[in-house]
């Protein structure tokens, strides 16, 4: 029998919980797949990023919000926990819920911006989609900077998406439901480097 993650995590959700609560503020910590994650804070180009979509999700869609720099608990069964650069749920979504990490049921959509550090491949191309995929998430939108280009998963099933198709940057790209927004991403190369 193969162990699992938990065996093997570095620490327990607790311990991680009370270590992030005492980062400094320059870092945010991320427990993913029983492995602690650093991850920078962003830069002004990442925030640009982020504010761009918020505004395309408030146009097309008023009765739902982009919640910036949202912490997500995800992988249930593996107690993790993801800093998402955003997350599309509808107006009020986390109010009432309990702590700084909230569950990500009922969220349509996560959001990731590849960040310049040396763990953004592992961190968001490979870990946080499975991790979002686990948690049943139905679109996970990562805005690759380095490669100018919108990945879009969707379609999760057994803890994996089924679809991921690539858009680069200039694209005209229809969200997948339950998100259905369309974006003209052209703005974007304005913020590749």
């Amino acid at each position: 029998m193969t162990p699992s993650i938990e065996e093997h995590a570095q620490m327990t959700v607790e311990e991680f919980e009370h270590l992030e609560k005492h980062a400094p503020d320059a870092v945010k910590l991320e427990f993913i797949r029983g492995k602690l994650k650093v991850k920078p804070m962003p830069d002004q180009r990442h925030r640009a990023i982020v504010m761009w979509l918020l505004t395309q999700c408030m146009q097309q869609r008023p009765e739902l919000l982009l919640y910036p720099e949202q912490d997500l608990k995800v992988e249930a069964y593996r107690n993790g926990r993801a800093y998402a650069d955003g997350a599309l749920a509808p107006v009020d979504h986390f109010v009432g819920q309990e702590g700084m990490w909230a569950d990500t049921e009922g969220v349509l959509m996560v959001v990731g911006v590849t960040s310049k550090d040396s763990d953004t491949h592992l961190r968001d191309r490979v870990e946080k989609h499975d991790g979002y995929a686990a948690a049943d998430v139905p679109v996970y939108l990562l805005v690759d900077r380095d490669k100018g280009a919108l990945v879009v998963f969707s379609e999760p099933m057994n803890g994996a998406y089924q679809r991921c198709p690539t858009y680069p940057f200039g694209d005209t790209v229809r969200l997948p439901e339950p998100v259905n927004i369309t974006l003209a991403t052209e703005k974007l190369k304005d913020y590749a480097d």
